[in-house]
């Protein structure tokens, strides 16, 4: 099986399937990763090089990334520092730098676990379901978010104006985790929209308005859910 680059395969897998972006250089590491991640639940995007990456993650919301260390131009340890500047996207390294040396410099990017080649690839499932687990848990951790009077309990998916619950969407539920996991960042449109169908550029800013009117006193002059000009959007909590 042959997987064209930047093609998102889904395989009758449902839409909250996790979502894994594989960026290696060797096809036939990209086809094995693919067909195996596939057969174990996951949907999966495969880019040859960063390039082809950062394309795919301007238009799709990934769980995690796979990333190689040795590709042509941009090497994964400059991806990997880049990737941790601007997103919360979990990173699974693999390798064929299998050096203690190199591992370290691995890790000290930030990434969330390094794999060497040749792998087993029931390994590598195996790791990155637990990578992903963490993730659920560190975020059912976090508990809630405080915007003046409302408070969002992330895990529930929850919010409430002291006793009262408002009513939520599940698009509406969906934006305020995205920026509760990155309070007081500005957050791109076309990341809030993410491979929702129905996550246009301009169906955000409609669903941002509606949000207001349930998180902002006075929704014509936001406090919390602001926006941020040529940028997109940011969430300020207390």
């Amino acid at each position: 099986m042959t997987v064209e680059d930047g093609l998102v395969r889904r395989d009758c897998l449902p839409d909250d399937a996790p979502h894994v972006l594989i960026v290696d250089d060797d096809q036939r590491i990209r086809d094995l990763l693919t067909r195996y991640l596939i057969e174990n639940g996951f949907r999966v995007t495969p880019a040859a090089d960063t390039s082809a990456a950062r394309a795919a993650m301007r238009g799709l919301k990934f769980d995690l990334v796979i990333l190689d260390v040795m590709m042509p131009g941009e090497s994964g340890l400059q991806f990997a520092r880049y990737l941790k500047k601007t997103s919360e996207v979990p990173i699974c390294m693999l390798t064929a730098r299998s050096d203690p040396e190199d591992r370290i410099a691995g890790l000290e990017t930030g990434v969330d676990d390094y794999l060497p080649k040749p792998f087993e690839p029931r390994e590598l499932v195996l790791r990155v379901k637990n990578i992903l687990r963490r993730g659920r848990i560190e975020l059912a951790n976090s508990d809630e978010i405080r915007m003046g009077e409302f408070v969002f309990y992330i895990a529930r998916g929850e919010l409430k104006r002291g006793e009262e619950t408002i009513r939520l969407t599940e698009r509406e539920r969906d934006l305020l985790r995205q920026f509760a996991q990155r309070p007081g960042v500005a957050i791109a449109r076309h990341e809030l929209a993410g491979d929702d169908a129905t996550g246009s550029e301009r169906a955000i800013d409609v669903q941002i308005n509606r949000l207001r009117r349930k998180i902002e006193t006075d929704p014509s002059n936001p406090v919390y859910l602001q926006t941020v000009r040529s940028k997109g959007y940011i969430l300020y909590t207390d």
